[in-house]
């Protein structure tokens, strides 16, 4: 076979540091879109991204040449980067240590896209660390 077919699909989660919820919708309305820029730029795609106030959830597809540590670190180190520039008064902010990340075949992928899309309505209901419980159960 003279061709590569990967479809490499993760869905990756992290939190702020020590779960505060720095997170405003208005920054998150500006993250997201900055993060798939990120992501362009590194030849792998963000299908979808979503949170809440201390958390974010991101559905990734990757290339077999690039590992899934070093996209979450590229998307961790430039968004946090970004968050201190254009966020002065979120000088405290971090990403926490680690993170969570999961992977997801092709036939759930439309599932995953839902769930993260409806982050926000999702936690009115749950809390972050009863939500990452439930997924290392189901996973």
């Amino acid at each position: 076979m003279s061709n590569t077919y990967s479809n490499l699909l993760f869905h990756a989660i992290f939190s702020t540091k020590e779960r505060v919820k720095l997170l405003s919708k208005e920054l998150r309305n500006r993250l997201f879109p900055y993060i798939s820029g990120i992501a362009n730029k590194n030849n792998f795609k963000i299908l979808t991204s979503g949170g809440a106030g201390d958390h974010v959830h991101i559905l990734l597809s990757l290339k077999p040449d690039l590992s899934v540590s070093k996209a979450v670190q590229l998307l961790k180190g430039n968004s946090s980067k970004w968050i201190h520039d254009n966020f002065t008064d979120l000088n405290i902010f971090s990403w926490q240590n680690g993170y969570g990340v999961f992977t997801v075949s092709r036939s759930q992928a439309d599932i995953v896209e839902n769930y993260i899309a409806n982050q926000e309505e999702h936690h009115k209901k749950m809390s972050f660390e009863e939500e990452y419980i439930e997924l290392l159960k189901r996973n």
